[in-house]
């Protein structure tokens, strides 16, 4: 393979990561802790885009127990997140683990 038949190939396949990482943008998941008394939805960008909390959460008056659930349910939403972004990404590498394909 000639350097520009490279040069052609590693273009292509950074136009495709660009497309992807538009598209992980508008694809969300979700995730909830309490029996979804706390719902946190993230994008495939690892950015978390809406946290939602049931009013009797507050009427129970427990601090401590909200931010467990709060902190479950982000680090789960996170974790899916990354997992639909490595699942996308897959596609691109073919299945190869390549070291900083993912975001």
């Amino acid at each position: 393979m000639n350097l520009d038949s490279l040069i052609k190939q590693a273009k292509k396949v950074q136009e495709q990561m660009n497309k992807i990482t538009e598209e992980l943008a508008t694809k969300e998941v979700e995730a909830s802790s309490g029996g979804a008394m706390v719902v946190v939805r993230a994008n495939g960008k690892n950015e978390i885009t809406k946290i939602t909390i049931d009013p009797e959460v507050f009427s129970l008056g427990d601090k401590q127990m909200l931010e467990d659930l709060l902190l479950a349910a982000v680090n789960e939403a996170l974790n899916r997140a990354r997992e639909l972004s490595a699942e996308a990404f897959k596609k691109v590498s073919g299945g190869l683990n390549i070291p900083g394909l993912h975001l």
